[in-house]
Order: structure tokens, then sequence, then C-alpha cells
């Protein structure tokens, strides 16, 4: 299984490195941010597991970053964990109020960031294995790892169910070869981007078996997009 990427977005360099270097040892991949207009970016281009945010920050601040993050179709899920110096009350419902998924106040212990972080993790993932995603006559089942099409069951190896699933997450979403890569070979496999095209092939012939429309499309020096 792929490790779980974390954003940090922190300014305090000092802080930064600690939190990084911890969350490195703890296995997870992580990247970061000194502030959050560089944070914004790395949210869209990395699609972050879970993202640390400080709540004040040059340029973007910690709350403007997160009110972002939290009305974007494509990352409203993405769990973030908001960090601040401010422990009244007010502050923290007001983090809450604009989307934070969790507060912690500083200074706070590294041992409880990462049980706060894990408890995101399972949180998503329980939430995932129930879902069940579609997109016109597609329908595909996490659960029972089932794929339909107009009501016919539709057989997919495990690589071919992951792309279809990564789709559906996000119909009309242009993935790039690497994107793919990453989201479902894992960042630590070595496979040449080829084989995406490969799988891509595999998944238009299982869907479109009975002669449908095929809803898989190739975006020219781009990538690929469901619909």
């Amino acid at each position: 299984m792929a490790k779980a990427t974390i954003l940090i977005v922190e300014d305090e360099e000092a802080q930064r490195l600690i939190l990084q270097h911890n969350l490195e040892e703890a296995g997870y991949e992580v990247i970061s941010a000194a502030d959050g207009e560089i944070g914004s970016e790395l949210v869209k281009d990395y699609e972050p597991d879970v993202i640390v945010l400080d709540w004040m920050m040059p340029r973007l601040s910690g709350i403007e970053l997160c009110r972002q993050i939290k009305s974007s179709s494509s990352t409203k899920n993405t769990p973030v964990i908001m960090l601040s110096a401010r422990s009244e009350e007010v502050d923290r419902i007001r983090g809450l109020e604009i989307g934070a998924d969790d507060y912690i106040s500083k200074p706070f212990s590294i041992k409880e960031l990462l049980v706060r972080i894990k408890g995101q993790l399972r949180r998503v993932r329980e939430a995932a294995i129930a879902e069940k995603l579609s997109f016109e006559d597609i329908e595909l089942d996490m659960e029972t790892y089932k794929v339909t099409r107009s009501g016919q069951n539709i057989k997919l190896g495990p690589i071919e169910f992951k792309l279809l699933a990564t789709f559906l997450e996000k119909p009309g979403k242009v993935w790039s070869r690497d994107a793919l890569l990453n989201r479902v070979w894992g960042r630590d496999i070595y496979v040449d981007t080829r084989t995406v095209d490969v799988h891509i092939g595999r998944l238009r012939r299982a869907l479109c078996k009975n002669g449908e429309e095929d809803l898989v499309r190739t975006v020219r020096g781009a990538g690929y997009a469901l619909g």
C-alpha cells in the first residue's frame, strides 16, 4: 500500500523541519510549504491525504487556505488539521466553522499530532470502503469490489479497478499519467508511464465490451479523464 502523503504548511522553519522529520520517521511521505500561497499550489499538484496547516502565515493565512480547500469540490473531503498558538475557545470554534477537521493548540506533542493524523486517515478510509461511485451508466461498489454498466457485471483486474475508482471520484478531471501512477501504483514503485496507457486500454475494452460508448477521454498532452 502506498504511503499516505501529508502536506505541512508552516512558516516557522524550525517547526516545519521538526514536523517533517517526525512524520517521515512515522512512515509518511511529507511535502511542505513555508506560506499559504505555496501550500495552495502543492494541494493542487500533490492532492495530499492530510493537510497540517498553521493558522498565522504570510501571503495567505491558514484560515483562508482552509476555506479554499473546503470550498473546492476536488479537495473538500481532504482532512485539514489546524495548528495555532490561539487557544481560546472562540478561535477553535472559528477554525472548525470554516471547515477544519481538527484543531491543535501550540505547543503540542508530536505524539498527539500523530494520533490526530491517524484518526483522520482512518475516518476517510472507512468512509471510502462503503462508498459507491457512479457516472452515467457505470457503477462501482468499493465494498463488494463490483462494477456494473447498464446493470451488466464488468470484470476488472485490480489495476483497472483502481483506475476506474480514481476516475469516478472526480468525473471530468484530467489525470496526468504521473498522477495516475502515484495514485494507483504508489509513489515508491517505479513503473514506466506507458504502462498507464496499457491499463487504460484494458479498462476501455472491459467497459465497452458490448459496444457501449467509450467514456474514457484521452486529452492530448495532458492525460485521461472520464466523461
